[in-house]
């Protein structure tokens, strides 16, 4: 039994409205994507745009040159700690390789420098450089990086060189981690897609309440109501 017709009938209007726009939005209408995809790719790239600290980061490094250091890392197996031996002898440590076991011994700056340089190049989607500097996937080798620098922190705090575990722990943070995540996402200033993300937010906001009120009238309509 519907108790209000005029309040019932704007109601489902409402969210008949709200539906077919759902339907729009999961269609590949956005540049051969659906909505969410679209709009998901839109503020990883912004997002990336915001996230370069890479060039701060290898200033801060210059300090550690000349700082040498010997460190036993332990990675992940065999594999891992042969091809993470790859990227120290880059930054000319002398490097053992014993199972799972790295023993290095080098400069800290020269290794973290190219640390960051192979950062910058992912950062940057130039990742065919760093698989054809060394001879296997460029994700991988990231990857190995951000492993070893959490084995180089526990290591350097071990032997109480705590500032240089900081800085080894920063690299690792905002440029190694950020460099494997937005690999091959084109960054974007939010400056220049400004007026597609104030409409993505207004629509967004004003869509949950279209949403909101649909259901509202919808209940009031058949006579449902929240009483105290």
């Amino acid at each position: 039994m519907i108790a209000k017709k005029g309040e019932f009938y704007s109601g489902a209007g409402m969210m008949a409205v709200f539906v077919v726009i759902l339907i729009v939005m999961f269609m590949p209408v956005f540049k051969g994507h659906n909505g969410l995809d679209y709009l998901d790719s839109l503020y990883n790239s912004i997002s990336k745009g915001s996230a370069y600290y890479i060039p701060a980061l290898q200033e801060d490094v210059k300090s550690y040159a000349g700082s040498n250091v010997k460190l036993t890392l332990t990675m992940g197996d065999e594999t891992e700690a042969r091809q993470t031996s790859l990227l120290f002898q880059k930054g000319g440590a002398l490097v053992n390789v014993s199972g799972a076991t790295l023993s290095l011994d080098g400069d800290l700056g020269a290794m973290l420098t190219v640390s960051l340089e192979d950062a910058d190049l992912m950062y940057h989607n130039k990742g065919t450089a760093v698989s054809d500097k060394y001879g296997y996937d460029e994700r991988q080798a990231l990857y190995n990086w951000w492993a070893a620098g959490n084995a180089m922190e526990k290591e350097l705090q071990r032997q109480k060189q705590f500032k240089a575990a900081k800085i080894v722990a920063t690299i690792n943070k905002k440029a190694i981690e950020t460099a494997y995540n937005y690999y091959r996402i084109d960054p974007q200033s939010i400056a220049d897609r400004y007026g597609i993300v104030i409409f993505s937010l207004v629509f967004y906001v004003l869509y949950t309440l279209w949403y909101g009120f649909g259901i509202m009238f919808l209940f009031e309509g058949w006579g449902l109501r929240l009483e105290h």
